[in-house]
């Protein structure tokens, strides 16, 4: 058996382009899986009530912050894992993978601790409406107190990424996302014997499907036979491996959490335009966007470890043609998200809220302003598909740093500021230029690192090894 989990790997052998594909298409469909899912969970409740809808629309930078955590940290473990299974060093790699799992019960800890006493100081900032203030308290404590589900299948799921295997993490994410969607309306709406819960019901929906979607992970990381395995008799913490995992987590942890500041620097402003047509358009914005995103991070996910592995077995002219073709793919994904939101973002804008759930916001305002937002905003697509590529071939050779610096250009040096000043100087109206100029920016600042990298490390790869 032991020879059977150690023969060769695909990520060194197989066609390129049938090796993107095999990977990543499993990731996108579960990507754009769980980008369905969290749009159907924002039109339930939007339907229900916009309140409702406004409040998880400020308080989504404390989902954020969770996701951060939890991915940044699964791909550290990702990113070790590939590496060492590169260089054929299975132990390291067994350890990675039971590190990355013990370190889920230390990110737990934090994130029950915030849902218990952080989200309802947290909604005060923002609104003084007592309506969405409950409303994000009930959404967001269920949530964060019963995170350890997700962040543990997220983990799972990252781990077993690692190997080249894309089925079984597909697999998790749509057992939860179609318990999710079944439920939701169920317990939002009180449908048959269920309660009428309201935003509640869309939270418990939500942790409900990531517990189905928890155990099914586990059975199969202990129950299947895999390259590599969590080995949690005679544990011990070892502190380089530790170390290693953050080397590239903790970046991707930092560079995923910028996008929730930039979220609160972002409705900080449409606050103080008193806009809350713009925080509400925004928060459909990040929500349909995701169906463009979602699938790029998907491809991302077949990428690292092929870009790792292959690093790691220093094969650069397979790690090039990975990151060449990874590109090409991604911007034809972005192309298609660009002319969508050019040519029916009244269509998308429609399936959220009705007339009997807009109180504060003027629905007619509500799909002007979002169609101007939707097109201008959809100019950055292309450029971030390149920019995402680039962050993830940073992350899978170890230079997690790089990858943070530019997100950290792209979301507080550029988007934020950016916004503020085009928002003093035109009007809140133009605020969203920032995003097109902001992605621009941070990708010349990309190309340039990969151009240091290609000089530098990547040059290294063809000296012998001693």
């Amino acid at each position: 058996m032991e020879k059977e989990i150690h023969q060769e790997n695909k990520m060194g052998t197989m066609p390129m382009t049938k090796l993107i594909l095999s990977m990543s298409l499993p990731a996108i469909f579960s990507m754009t899986i769980l980008a369905m899912y969290n749009v159907v969970d924002s039109i339930f409740i939007s339907n229900y009530d916009m309140d409702g809808f406004t409040a998880v629309s400020l308080a989504y930078p404390l989902q954020l912050l969770l996701i951060s955590a939890s991915v940044g940290t699964a791909v550290g473990v990702n990113s070790l894992v590939s590496r060492k299974l590169g260089e054929k060093n299975f132990d390291q790699a067994n350890s990675a993978a039971t590190h990355g799992f013990i370190l889920c019960f230390f990110t737990y800890a934090f994130f029950l601790l915030l849902g218990l006493f952080g989200v309802r100081p947290f909604m005060n900032l923002f609104s003084s409406n007592p309506g969405v203030i409950e409303a994000g308290v009930q959404y967001f404590t269920c949530v964060l107190c019963l995170s350890l589900f997700s962040i543990i299948q997220i983990m799972i799921e990252k781990t077993l990424q690692a190997t080249g295997n894309m089925i079984y993490p597909m697999l998790f994410q749509l057992l939860g996302a179609v318990v999710n969607i079944i439920f939701d309306p169920l317990l939002i709406f009180g449908l048959g014997f269920f309660p009428e819960l309201g935003v509640l019901g869309a939270a418990l929906a939500t942790v409900f499907g990531q517990l189905c979607g928890m155990i099914f992970s586990i059975i199969i990381m202990f129950k299947k036979n895999h390259k590599v395995r969590i080995e949690l008799k005679g544990f011990r913490f070892r502190k380089q491996t530790v170390k290693n995992i953050y080397a590239v987590g903790f970046p991707a942890i930092i560079m995923q959490s910028i996008s929730a500041v930039m979220m609160l620097c972002l409705n900080g402003i449409f606050q103080a335009y008193n806009s809350i047509v713009s925080i509400d358009v925004f928060g459909i914005y990040f929500k349909l966007q995701s169906f463009v995103f979602m699938p790029c991070f998907g491809l991302n996910q077949g990428i690292m470890p092929i870009v790792g592995y292959n690093y790691g077995a220093r094969n650069k002219e397979r790690m090039y043609s990975a990151i060449k073709r990874g590109i090409i793919i991604a911007a034809g994904i972005m192309l298609i998200g660009t002319v969508l939101m050019w040519t029916i973002p009244d269509v998308m804008l429609s399936m959220f809220g009705n007339e009997e759930s807009f109180t504060d916001v003027d629905p007619q305002t509500l799909m002007e302003t979002g169609e101007f937002a939707f097109r201008i905003i959809s100019l950055c697509f292309i450029p971030a598909a390149v920019g995402i590529i680039l962050t993830t071939v940073f992350q899978a050779v170890g230079k997690g740093f790089r990858s943070l610096m530019m997100s950290f250009c792209r979301q507080l040096i550029f988007i934020a500021p950016i916004a503020l000043i085009l928002s003093l100087t035109f009007g809140v109206r133009y605020a969203w230029f920032a995003f097109p100029i902001a992605e621009i920016g941070s990708l010349i600042i990309g190309l340039l690192i990969f151009i240091n990298l290609v000089r530098g490390d990547f040059k290294r790869l063809d000296e012998p090894l001693r």
